[in-house]
Order: structure tokens, then sequence, then C-alpha cells
């Protein structure tokens, strides 16, 4: 950004993964003398605006001025909402600029390249020594914005986040230069541009939580309203409004600081421990988690802690739960990060990364269960981020500071109240040119005000929520908790559902199926059981026991739930060295694996002088000398083992089937290995192939240690597979077909295997058998080549015959027209891809988001950031997004969907808004069948109070005309007895019994809904005016006088002061009653989104009840009743019993939903020529030069 742009103070800063405006202002005097002068002189009320618009403040009290000298930032979001933010610039005396690099009246004190020491020695940290640095501190400025520091940049003229060792730090570099430890004046030095290492959630007192609530606007205009009907003496109704106003606020306080409280709790546990650290002069010392700065090297202790930062791990290795981040409750290994300088020619240095090096690091809020060290060696890892900046922080932040939802219901309603204050307005310019005109000046101003209150209802936000109160007491008596009412509504608009997969769809883990093992390249028939007599000392047997993770925690087996199932089938033994053994050794002591005695039948039946026998027999052992990981990009894991006695070592492989049979020699391979293969997987199997090799007699131990994997993993012997099956809940296949029936699309996002995925989506019907599924597998930029995405098909690769390379016609995927767009499901086609390749579309390929989640499926190792940045990709393409899972990695995701359904009650329901007793889907369609009740009972209630309010106007304008009005308790009768008792019925209708492929409409401005509303406030005008005029043509029609009142009361000396007993008054009062019944009755719309109105008992008997009452008051007049209401009557009177405003019926017509983004898209993609991308073609990035987001497709030959 050029230099003339800094000078107007205004350039962009990057939040985490969006980017912000951002402008420099300085405080300026006599703004802030004018403001004061306005807040005193508007009562207030200036102060409220100002408060209410934070950039209005600073603009108000301000002066702009550059980034660099400012004392206050102004920021918007660059997003659809546009959001403002204001922050204080603050500063603080530094002995540098860059907290990584030494600050500079020292730097030439720094010796042997350990660019990270303060000092050379800690004798030099005492304070006489510090004081001579004092002198040249210079100002850092920084400002703190959603819990993250800001600091001013001089190099990019910006403010820029302080980053630790997790960015732009080589591999080599981590083990040269930064693993020492920091001496104490570094760490000091460090420690105040990273702050205190902790994830802060500050619970706000219940007074700041009642400020903020009670000055939202809604209130305010309440509390005005309130103060103007007790001036005008109308005590009732105005403590009504209070008495609900006070239990919607203290329902609201309550539930905000339940959310903090809970929150606090779950960041809070376990997040301050003691912890001991490395110095740089080889001093252990002990300090509170607190105290972390990225540098600092942490020692883990052997039996384990919560991690209180992101760290990388330098020595030893650990088992780690990482439950919190990935949803998956299985230990995981983590192992030491390789030195590049040690293996050279073994690998390359690169830039250290933690989502890339993720094996090698530590993350903040996982469970280190227990660790492993060799030769006394201590298990260190290096601090590279704490805070917010930590992995469990970013998901804290995401949950404390969630990007807004915008639903079109909530945004209509704004506007029709704006139209309804437009009228409001035109009413009080009327009433004050009326009271002029007639010299009525005592009155002027309250009833002018008045008819605010009158057009704009201050009840309607309490009568709004009663239909959302009703559903979230439904919800609570089937199990579903609900802690953000307002997103019952919005649930009612879900047309996409994404699912985590492992908990939620599936059963925790695998189950094995059976084994197909292969002989002389030819498939054998499948088998039950892999623990058979014959089998115990086969090779395929051996592979099962030792191709695999696990290791023992406190005695008892822990590992992935696939190598897990796949272990105890064999029934065999695990044996890990004990701590003392590997004092003594080394790291190439081996885990050891073996038969357990009852699977030799001998055992059963042996002399004494079999036993002997028996027991050598018996002592066949496998060591694993050495493990190459399971990688998802490989998809493949290898081990080396050596059986006891033996002198050559064996190489076992196992992992995807078409990777694995790639790697062996073809002669090994069956020929109808990919008609096999594609029969298991289109039933849903998750099928593993093995793979075995005996290694030269050459290779020791010790030279197997630092062989390189590929020299392993080539011209393997093909054993056969493993057939695993994934148990699907037994309601999953239910409920996602009766979503489907509901033209509600599934997508399942999980941090497992794309495989697994694939074939559990199959299995639960997501993708249909017939569906063809695309793999978009991107590539970042690397050796100056431009980002690439990959496509091919996950069932192309098994193919019976030996066709050629050619794409067949028939692989192409069907486009499907259908009549209508909002059933149009191009069910044909899925895509499939993982984080990786999901992280690189979004840089590189933005215009192929919207295209990739239009029919992506399946979204396979997502991170939790990643998660909800797939959400906001389908929310950008105007999807309602609904989410659903049960870990902590869900809850970024949660709080971002429309509708969060977390199924545990742990860390996801904290961010969650609604949380399920019962870790089944089925609450999904529950939900969204009471958000559709809830959300229609919303239209009904804001049409009916939108037309009571006009209802009233119209009346009170024309009473005002003749310098009269409504009396306080006609006003009484109406709002307390007919429209609250009439508000609170008619949002009673439960929800319909089945989802319906229909959607509510989801806003107010639309042409069959304001024509209904315009035509009925036609009508009602029509009839009340009509009767207005119609009475005073009436034989025994008399004009109001004080005479004429005095006569009707006899002898009683009423005056009535507010000239309300007229016969207009009385006409008007009854015409208007019956108009807000009937209104009632039109507007409380039944099926197919609620029950019908008259199974709606309370309502059908309220509706009933104020008819006869109404009724029977005016054909058959009680002095009493009269006097109390203050009607008119003469015996001449006729009754207007008309039925007003059933016409309306007529104007009804069938609604539609308005044309949404994917709606579109997928229209302009139904001709496109190019879509979807054909298989063994490549889509590359251009060139950086080009614009962002541009590709080109290459077909590859």
């Amino acid at each position: 950004m050029g230099e003339e742009d800094f000078s107007k103070g205004h350039c962009l800063l990057f939040v985490s993964v969006s980017m912000q405006e951002i402008y420099g202002y300085d405080l300026c005097r006599w703004k802030l003398v004018l403001v004061t002068v306005g807040v005193i002189c508007s009562g207030g009320f200036l102060l409220l605006l100002l408060y209410w618009m934070p950039q209005w403040r600073v603009k108000a009290t301000c002066k702009r001025t550059t980034l660099r000298d400012c004392e206050v930032v102004l920021l918007r979001t660059t997003d659809e909402f546009k959001i403002w933010f204001c922050a204080k610039v603050r500063i603080m005396p530094s002995l540098g600029a860059n907290p990584l690099q030494n600050p500079n009246p020292i730097v030439h004190k720094v010796s042997n390249g350990h660019a990270v020491h303060f000092c050379e020695s800690a004798a030099e940290e005492n304070k006489n020594d510090l004081k001579k640095y004092l002198p040249v501190s210079k100002p850092i400025r920084y400002f703190t914005h959603h819990s993250v520091k800001y600091f001013w940049n001089d190099s990019v003229q910006n403010f820029d986040v302080v980053r630790g060792l997790d960015e732009s730090t080589f591999c080599s570099s981590i083990h040269n230069e930064h693993s020492t430890g920091l001496t104490k004046g570094m760490h000091d030095y460090r420690k105040a541009f990273y702050g205190v290492n902790e994830i802060a959630v500050k619970v706000p007192s219940i007074f700041k939580l009642l400020i903020k609530e009670v000055l939202n606007p809604f209130y305010i205009f309440q509390l005005f309203s309130v103060i103007l009907w007790i001036t005008d003496e109308y005590h009732y109704y105005a403590l009504a409004i209070v008495i609900m106003s006070v239990i919607s606020i203290v329902s609201s306080l309550y539930t905000i600081r339940k959310q903090y409280v809970m929150l606090h709790d779950m960041v809070a546990a376990h997040s301050i421990v003691r912890v001991s650290v490395c110095r740089g002069n080889q001093e252990i010392e002990e300090i509170l988690s607190t105290d972390l700065v990225p540098g600092d090297i942490m020692l883990i202790p052997s039996n384990g802690t919560i991690m209180p930062c992101d760290a990388v791990l330098l020595s030893g290795t650990c088992i780690v739960n990482e439950s919190m981040l990935t949803g998956e409750s299985v230990p995981v290994t983590k192992i030491n990060l390789p030195n590049p300088s040690e293996y050279p020619k073994a690998m390359g240095d690169e830039i250290y990364s933690p989502e890339v090096h993720k094996r090698h690091t530590l993350f903040c809020g996982t469970n280190v269960i227990q660790t492993r060290f060799y030769t006394g060696e201590l298990v260190k890892a290096l601090v590279v981020r704490t805070g917010f900046s930590t992995a469990k922080g970013q998901l804290v932040r995401s949950i404390l500071y969630p990007k807004p939802t915008d639903f079109k219901l909530y945004r209509d309603a704004y506007l029709f109240l704006l139209s309804l204050v437009v009228v409001a307005g035109i009413g009080f310019l009327y009433t004050v040119v009326n009271s002029i005109l007639n010299e009525v000046s005592h009155t002027i101003i309250i009833e002018s005000l008045d008819i605010i209150t009158i057009t704009v209802p201050p009840a309607l936000p309490a009568a709004m929520t009663a239909g959302i109160v009703y559903a979230q007491r439904r919800l609570k008596k089937i199990g579903i908790f609900c802690i953000s009412p307002q997103r019952i509504n919005i649930c009612g608009q879900l047309n996409l559902v994404c699912f985590d997969k492992t908990g939620t769809l599936t059963e925790d883990g695998l189950d094995l199926w059976g084994i197909q093992r292969v002989e002389n390249a030819r498939f054998l028939l499948p088998e039950e059981r892999a623990c058979s007599e014959n089998l115990l000392k086969s090779e395929f047997v051996a592979c099962m026991a030792t191709c695999h993770s696990l290791t023992k925690i406190e005695g008892v087996l822990s590992g992935d739930p696939l190598d897990l199932k796949m272990f105890e089938a064999i029934g065999w033994i695990l044996e890990e060295p004990t701590e003392e053994e590997t004092a003594l050794h080394n790291r190439i002591m081996p885990t050891v694996v073996r038969p357990s005695k009852q699977l030799f039948p001998e055992s059963k039946q042996a002399t004494n002088q079999e036993m002997e026998l028996f027991e050598l027999s018996t002592s066949y052992e496998i060591g694993i000398v050495r493990q190459f990981p399971f990688s998802s990009v490989l998809q493949r894991m290898c081990v080396i083992a050596r059986v006891l006695g033996e002198k050559r070592m064996d190489a076992y492989m196992k992992g995807a089937p078409e990777v694995i049979a790639s790697l062996c020699k073809q002669e090994t391979v069956p020929v109808d290995f990919e008609c096999v293969l594609e029969e298991y997987t289109k039933q849903g199997f998750r099928v593993i192939a093995l793979a075995h090799r005996k290694l030269e007699s050459k290779l020791t131990w010790h030279k197997v240690q630092t062989i390189n994997r590929d020299a392993i993993e080539s011209n393997m012997d093909f054993m056969g597979l493993i057939i695993m099956q994934n148990k699907l809940k037994q309601e999953t296949p239910a409920v996602l077909e009766d979503l489907h029936k509901a033209n509600i699309r599934t997508v399942m996002v999980t941090g497992d295997n794309m495989l697994t995925a694939i074939s559990v989506a199959r299995d639960c019907g997501m993708i249909l058998p017939q569906d063809k599924v695309i793999i978009a597998e991107a590539l970042p930029p690397k050796d100056g080549q431009a980002a690439r995405i990959n496509w091919h098909y996950a069932d192309t690769l098994a193919k019976c015959t030996s066709s050629s390379p050619a794409i067949n016609s028939e692989d192409i995927p069907v486009k499907l027209v259908h009549e209508s767009l909002e059933d149009l499901q191009m069910t044909k086609y899925h895509f499939a891809m993982n984080g990786k390749s999901f992280a690189v579309i979004l840089e590189h390929f933005q215009d192929l988001v919207p295209k990739l989640v239009l029919h992506g499926t399946v979204f396979a190792r997502m991170a939790p950031d990643q998660k909800t940045q797939l959400v906001e990709a389908l929310q950008n393409v105007d999807y309602y997004v609904g989410m659903c899972g049960d870990g902590a990695n869900d809850c970024g995701a949660l709080k971002r969907a429309h509708g969060g359904i977390s199924l545990s009650e742990l860390e996801a329901s904290v961010a969650s808004p609604f949380t399920s007793r019962t870790p089944s889907i089925s609450c999904v369609p529950k939900l969204i069948r009471e958000g559709r009740a809830a959300l229609i009972t919303s239209f009904c209630v804001f049409k009916f109070m939108a037309l009571y309010s006009i209802i009233q106007y119209i009346s009170v304008t024309l009473l005002y005309s003749i310098l009269s009005n409504l009396g306080d308790f006609q006003f009484l009768f109406i709002d307390l007895a007919i429209i609250l008792v009439v508000v609170f019925t008619m949002s009673l209708n439960p929800a319909w019994k089945e989802l319906v492929a229909r959607r509510p409409p989801s806003g107010l401005i639309s042409g069959p809904l304001l024509c209904s509303v315009l035509s009925q406030i036609i009508i009602c005008l029509a009839f009340q005016t009509f009767g207005f005029f119609w009475v005073k043509q009436q034989s025994w029609y008399e004009p109001w006088t004080t005479e004429s009142d005095s006569a009707h009361h006899g002898n009683e000396t009423l005056h009535d002061e507010h000239y309300i007993k007229n016969y207009e008054n009385t006409t008007l009062f009854f015409i208007s009653s019956f108009q807000y019944l009937i209104v009632a009755i039109v507007f409380s719309k039944g099926k197919p989104f609620r029950q019908p109105c008259y199974k709606n008992f309370l309502f059908v008997i309220s509706v009933i009840v104020l008819y006869v009452f109404i009724f029977f008051i005016m054909l058959h007049p009680v002095e009493s009743i009269d006097t109390f209401l203050e009607v008119r009557f003469s015996r001449y009177e006729a009754v207007d019993r008309c039925g007003v405003c059933f016409l309306s019926s007529l104007f009804g017509c069938r609604e539609k939903t308005p044309k949404a983004k994917y709606m579109h898209l997928a229209q302009e993609l139904l001709v496109d020529p190019e879509w979807p991308p054909k298989p063994r073609t490549t889509t590359e990035a251009k060139v950086p030069s080009q614009e962002n987001g541009s590709y080109q497709i290459i077909t590859v030959t």
C-alpha cells in the first residue's frame, strides 16, 4: 500500500484468517466539549446513540491522523456485516521492537550463535547491569482487539500480531539455536510482548451484564413508553410491560452468565500448573505455566500433564490424548522433531509449521498421558505459541467472538419497524398540527408522543419471544437443551446439516468383518477369524500383530481403533520395554508381540515331557525394530520386525489397497484384485491391504534405524485384505432419509481418514451407491510451480475390465434438470477432499470454493478452524447451515453454524446453542420441526402485532380528529384482555408431526405477505372509517358536549375532560375489538409447519370467551361495565355485526422462497460444459500476478 494511504491513517489489518480496515484517530478537545453539551441538552440520548454506534462515537470525539501517531484505532470488518470496533492505543517501554531478536544495545554480547540469549551468563543479569540499558528503551505502541495484541511494525507501517516460533523458523534452527533455553533476562524481555500465558475468559459482573442488556434499544424504547404512560396516568399496562421486561432481562442475564461461567470453567481447568524449564545456563527452574513464553524449553513430566501451551518436541516420545482438538479420543504417539543437520541426505531443511509437523507438536489443552525417554534423557519441548495464539486459544476465541449470524427475518423485522416508525412520525405531525388548529395545548406533547407508542408496540419483543419460549420448553421435554433461544427460529430455515462422523453418525471405532488372504496370486475364500490354528505363525498374522501404532497406558492397550480391533482379533500380547530396560539400553530396545498360550492347542492336553517341548514351541516372539508411522499423504504405514531366533528381518506394510498393490510385485497381486476391492467398497466396508518382504541379511539393527522409508516400501509381496466395518448407529440411515425427503442436504465433516469417511457416507445413504465421488487433491505452490488440483474418481481406480486409460462417457456424471430449483438435487456426483486440500483451495482457488461446496459431501481430516471455515463457505452461498457434533474440535463450527447441536454435555456444549441429552442424531429433525413451528409462530405474531398497531393507530387518529381518544380502561382491555391473551395463546401450536419438503419463508418482505398485510390494513381502515362516519348519520346521534355528558349520567356530575364517552369512540372500540380477534384467527396458520389452530385448545377457548364477552356487553349493556370501559349507548343504537376482515383470506397466495446464491449457482452449472471436472485432469492456479482466485484447467494425458 502506498505512502499516501498511510498518511490518511487508513490501511488493512489482518485479524486471524480475516481482514479488517483500520483507521487512526486522535482525541479532539473541542469535539469532546461539543459532544458533552449535546449529551446534556439531549438528556443523555446522544450518549446512548454514541454507545450503540462506535464509529459515530470515535468520529464525534476524535480527528483523523496517521496510524503511526494515533491514540485510537477504528476497525471495520470487510465482510458483508461491516461491523465497527474501536480500541485505545497504549504505549509500553521496550528495549527492542522484535521479541524474537536481541535488544539493540546488547547484540554485540551474544556469542556462540545463540541469538536468543539475552546475555552470556546469569551473573550479568542483576539490576545494576540492567539500569544502563533503560535510557535506550523506546516506546512501543500497541492495542488489544478480541484478546489479541497488535504492535506497531515500522517495516510494514502498520499494526501487526507478534508471531511466535511457529512461523519462519527452520527445523534446523529449532535444534541448533533454540534448544538451550532462555536466560532470565531474555525471558522477561519476551514476556513484555507476549504477556501472560493464559486463555482468560473473564466472567462479567451481573451489574455490567445488566447495564449492557438494559441499554438495548428495545428496552430503552420500553422505558420511554412506560414513563409516558405513567405521565398519562396509564399505570396498569405500564406495570404489565415492566413485569414482562424484568422477567425477560433476568432470564437473559441468567443464560448469558451461565454461558460465561461454563466457558470459564472449561478453559480454567488445568490451565495454571507448575512447570520446569531449562534456562540458558543449563539450570532447571520451576515456574508457573502463566510465565511461559515462546523460546522456553519445557520439561514434560513422566507421569504426563495438561499442555499449557503449544510446543514442539525436541527429545523423547509422548503419548497424547488430543480429543480436545480432533474429537477422536485415541491416544497419539508424538515423536521428537528430527534434526535435518544430523541426516542431511535423508531429509531436507524446511520451515517448521505446527500443522505440517503435528506428529512432533504438543498442542495446548491436550493431555500428555505418559512420556518415554532413553538413557536418562529428559523429555524436552520448545514452547512455540502461548495464550490465545495456541490451538486451544484460537478455539476459545472463535467461541467468545463468533461471526454474527445473518437471518433475514430479523433484518426484515427491523425494516418493518422502521416503516412503522415512519407511520408514527406522520401520526405525530398530524397530532401536533391538529392540536394547534384546535387550540388544544395542555395535552399536545403527551398525545403526540403517545401515537408513537401506539404505532410501535413496546410489547413486540415479549410477543415475539412467546413462540420461542414455548418451543424451548417443548425441546426440553424431548431432551434438547437450548442456551441461545433466538437460534430456534433460525433452525426453522436449515437446508443443510453438517455431521461429524465418529460418535455422531457411527459408533466409536471399527469392527473386524473378516479377512481374505492371497496365496499364489489368487484370493482365497473370506475368513471370519484370523486367530485360527493354521494361521498362528503365518506372515499374514505377523503383519496384523506388528504393523500398528499401539501402546500400553497403565497396562491397557491404546491407540487407533482400527489397529486396536485388528490386534484384538488375533489374540496376541504386546509387551513394551520398561523404564529400567530403556535406561540400560537405548532407543533400539524393541516392543515385543507374541501369541497368548491359549492359542496353542497343545496346551490343553500335554504330559510333563511334552510340556518342555511345548514351552520351546511357544517361545514365538516378534520384536518391532522400527516403525514408519501412518501418513495420510502416503496412505500407508510400515514396520521392520524380526522373529526371535531369525537372522533376517521382515518388513510389513498395511494401508489403502490401491497404494499397497502399486508397491507390490505385480506377479503377487491377483488379477481380480480390482473387482474384489470394488465389491467390498460398494458395500461400504473399509478395506486394508497387507504386504510383506524379507529384508537382506546385510541390514543390521543400526542400519535399519537410518534407512530411508522408500528403500523398504518396494518390491513387496501382496498378502491379502482385512475387511473392517464401521458400524452406523441404528437410527442414522432413517434420520438422513427423513432429511433428504425434506430437501435438507447432508454433509460429513470429520477429523477421520477420507477413505473411512467416504465408506460411511455410502453406508448411511449420504452418497447413493450409483453416485460418483470426485476427490479433489489440492497441492500448494512448490519449486516455482503454481498451486494445482488433481481430480480423480474415488471408485474408478478399481475396474474389472482391462480397459484403456481413456475416459468412458458413462463415467461422467449426468446432470438432472428438475422443474423446481428448490428441488434441484444434482446427486449424481459428490466432491470429497481433506483438510489440507481445503486449505489450499481457500487460499489459491477462491472462485472454485462455491462450486465445490455446492456438491461437497465428504470433508475429511479437517482441523477445528477448517470446520468453521467450511461452515462459513456454505453460508456464503446462502445455505442455512446446521452442525451436529460431539467433540471439542467441533466447538468453533457449532458456534458459527446457524444451528449447532452438540451430542456431548462436555466441552462442545459450551459453544453449542443446542445440546442433546441422548447422543443420537434423531434430535436434528426434531429441532428443525420445532424451529419451523417457532418461525411460523414468529411470523404470525409479528403480523398480528403489526395489524394490532395499525388498527389502534387508525382508531386513535380518527378520534383525534374530533379531539377524542380511547379511554384508559379501553386501552387496558384491548392491550391486556385481548392482545396479550391472544398473543400468548396463539403461540402454543405445537410442531407438525413430520418434516415436509417445503421450507417456511425466510423474510417478512415478500410480495404475498405484504399483499396480505396491506389488504387487511385497507379493509380495517375502510370498516373503521365507514363506522366512524356512519354513526353520525343516525337519528339518535348526539354530538358530545359537557351538558350532554352530564344529562347522560342523570344527577351525577361526572366531568369527561378527555371527551371519551361519545358514539364515535364506542363504535370504533367495538369494531376494532372484533378486528383484533378476526385478524388473530386469520394469521394463526397451521400445517404444514404447525398443528392446526383448532387443536390449540387454549387459543380456541380464549377467542370464544372474548367473542362472547364483547357481543354480550354490546348487545346487553351493563352499566358497571359501560362505566368502566367508558362506552356510550342509545336505545336506538344498531349493533355492527359485520364480519370484518374475513375477505383478507382471499388475498393469501402461495409463498415462494426467494432464490439463494447456491440455487443460482446450481442453475449456471447445469449449462457449464467444463463442470464437474473430468477425471485425470488438473486445475492449476494462474501465476500470482494474475487476479487472486483465477484458475485454468489442464488435461493430463
